[in-house]
Formats: C-alpha cells, sequence, structure tokens
C-alpha cells in the first residue's frame, strides 16, 4: 500500500442485543493479531458498511464514527461523529489534543491534495451513495452512469476490489477484466487497485482482445478526414431519416372476417405521437408500433385484446413486419453504415449541400 494509512477510521458500534459499544478500525486490509483477532477491519467487510453509510436518521448501531487524516504515515488530525440523543456535536479524541478537523473536513482535505497525474483510491472518503454502488449486489450487469469527473471510474474499481473480497473463490478462477479506452487511461488507474491489496486483476485496451482481427481496407487520408470531419454528424442523421417512411397507398391485412387498414395519413398521424415520447430512432421504433397497433385494435374483434397481446397477435403476419420496416425499421448501427458507405446514392443524397461529389 506504499505510503497510504492502512487505517483510516474507526467506529464504536453497539452489539445487537446491547450492552457496551465496541470499537472497530477500518483500514485498507484486515490485520489479525497472534491469535488470529482482527486488529484491523477490511473496509469491505460487512461489519465496515455503517462506516460509510451510517447517518443520524439510521445509526446502524454506532455511537461513534472516527476518521484519521493521515499524511505520509504521519497522523495529522482525527475527526469525529458522535450518534445518539444529545451527541450532536464532535467528540475529541483520548489522550489527543483538540482535533483542528470538523464534520467533513476529512473529505475536504482529502479534495485539497494536489493532482499526481493518476487516480488515487478513495476509501477513506467513500460517501453512502458510492458504497451502495460498490457493495451492490453480484447479479447481472450493474451500468454507473454520470457526466465527466463525477467518480465512475474510481466506484467502479472499488466495486472491483469490493467483489473480489466478498466473491474471491469463484472470482479468484474466474479472473477479473478490466477494459479501458486506451493505455494512458491504464497508467492513470494503475495504482488503484494494488493500493486496495488487489493485484490479480488484468486490466487491458480492446486491441490486447482481439489481436488476431485485420482489416480488409484501410481508408485513405482523404476518407479519414471526410469521416472525421463534423459535418458527418448531420450526414449520418439524415442518413437515418431518411429510413424513415410513409407509405404512398393503402395498407391492407386480412385479419379474420374483417380488413386492418392503415392509410398514409394514419402513419403520419402516428409518428407525430411517438414523437412526443422520444426523439432517439430506435426508441421511436417501438412508440411507433405501439401508437400502430393501437389505433389498430378497434378492429381487430375477434377477441379482446391488451397492448401486449394485439402487439404480439400482429407481429405474426409478414405483411405487419413488413409495414413496420417500410415505416420505421429498427436500425443497428453497424447495418446502418454498411448500407450507407455501401451506396453511392444514399451517400449523395445524405450528404446533399454538405458535401462535394469528390469528398463523396
Amino acid at each position: 500500500i506504499g505510503d497510504s494509512a492502512l487505517v483510516f477510521g474507526r467506529i464504536d458500534r453497539t452489539p445487537d442485543g446491547g450492552g457496551e459499544p465496541e470499537p472497530f478500525h477500518i483500514g485498507r486490509l484486515a490485520v489479525p493479531d497472534k491469535d488470529n483477532n482482527q486488529i484491523v477491519v477490511d473496509w469491505r467487510a460487512q461489519i465496515a458498511e455503517a462506516f460509510y453509510r451510517a447517518t443520524g436518521r439510521d445509526p446502524m448501531h454506532l455511537v461513534r464514527r472516527r476518521h484519521f487524516l493521515v499524511d505520509n504515515r504521519r497522523l495529522k488530525a482525527i475527526e469525529d461523529e458522535l450518534f445518539g440523543e444529545n451527541h450532536l456535536g464532535i467528540g475529541k479524541d483520548d489522550g489527543l489534543d483538540e482535533p483542528k478537523l470538523r464534520g467533513h473536513s476529512t473529505l475536504l482535505a482529502t479534495l485539497r491534495k494536489g493532482r499526481s497525474g493518476q487516480l488515487g483510491d478513495i476509501v477513506a472518503t467513500i460517501q453512502a451513495e458510492q458504497d451502495v454502488i460498490i457493495r451492490a449486489p453480484n447479479k447481472g450487469v450493474l451500468v454507473v452512469q454520470g457526466g465527466p469527473g463525477t467518480g465512475k471510474t474510481v466506484v467502479a474499481l472499488h466495486r472491483a476490489a469490493y467483489l473480489l473480497y466478498t466473491h474471491q473463490f469463484p472470482l479468484a478462477a474466474q479472473g477479473v477484466l478490466v477494459v479501458g479506452p486506451n493505455r494512458v487511461f491504464l497508467r492513470y488507474i494503475e495504482r488503484v487497485l494494488p493500493s486496495l491489496g488487489e493485484s490479480g486483476v488484468r486490466e487491458v485496451v480492446l486491441s490486447d482482445l482481439v489481436k488476431e482481427v485485420r482489416f480488409g481496407v484501410v481508408d485513405s487520408a482523404t476518407a479519414r478526414r471526410v469521416k472525421g470531419d463534423l459535418r458527418m454528424t448531420e450526414l449520418l442523421k439524415r442518413a437515418i431519416a431518411q429510413r424513415q417512411r410513409t407509405i404512398s397507398s393503402d395498407f391492407e391485412l386480412p385479419f379474420g372476417g374483417s380488413v386492418l387498414r392503415v392509410r398514409p395519413k394514419d402513419v403520419l398521424r402516428v409518428v407525430r405521437e411517438a414523437r412526443k415520447r422520444t426523439k432517439r430512432h430506435n426508441e421511436l421504433c417501438r412508440a411507433v408500433e405501439g401508437e400502430l397497433v393501437s389505433m389498430l385494435m378497434p378492429s381487430m374483434r375477434d377477441q379482446e385484446y391488451t397492448l401486449a397481446t394485439a402487439r404480439a397477435r400482429l407481429r405474426e403476419f409478414e405483411q405487419f413486419r413488413a409495414l413496420m420496416f417500410t415505416i420505421w425499421p429498427s436500425l443497428a448501427p453497424q447495418e446502418l453504415l454498411h448500407d450507407l458507405f455501401g451506396s453511392k446514392a444514399l451517400l449523395r443524397s445524405a450528404g446533399r449541400d454538405l458535401f462535394t461529389d469528390e469528398e463523396i
């Protein structure tokens, strides 16, 4: 762990059955004594959860939460939070002078530290909302969203360390893989997991996983410049819009003893209503289909339908699927680009007034 503090906090916790509070020192790694009693509790242990999540409303059996501010193995200050009735102030450590920091000063002091060019761990200052993500159950995919600089990367790395601690046996055999966008990013994060006691995680960029893939064609310098031009944004928007079409004549689908009919003006109205929900093409695909099904349901008289059952019933008809493909097909990015770059006519249509004939 280098010069990082082994111990950064302490909690005084009342046992579940009552009695005198018991102290637990929280650190980066668990440290036992010669009798195998825990002198320092690993921050990932269940009992350490209260250190990050206890509040005045829910103290989680704590009577005290203590933060140690350590700089290069030197104890600089202590911060106490007391819980329970008549304990709204800040405590004082036994045998030490009045602590210089109060409230969230430990966090603020950490934030004021100079940047080193490499990401550091936040194990001493994890906030409750971050801890919820870090300790989330290991079931399926967990997506963490947020703007730049909101801590997504560091939370993800702490979650990896937590999972390796909590699910050691399956993950030790299976391995944990961190995929970064480039090697600069990997150098930026390379110290985080080792500082948390985890050195067996493999960190790679995508090209490390697909070394044998070869490009069939390499674009010319001119093509690369054109594809990287901001005008391509508008061209792609137009290319998507070209796949959103109406019908030129009435669509009829024999259904039971009746005929389901969709007119061109119905399509325009359905699309207009669907656009009120979202602007994304593929999300609109389902919305357009839903509006279309809702419009046709009154004519589906062979039985009682819900929107879901009516949608499933109509999808059984190839004609209805073809209608949806004509009006608003679901598009995969690679399919759109394959069709677009494979057709000069589509490129000219989408790039009209944007690119010259030579650029296209």
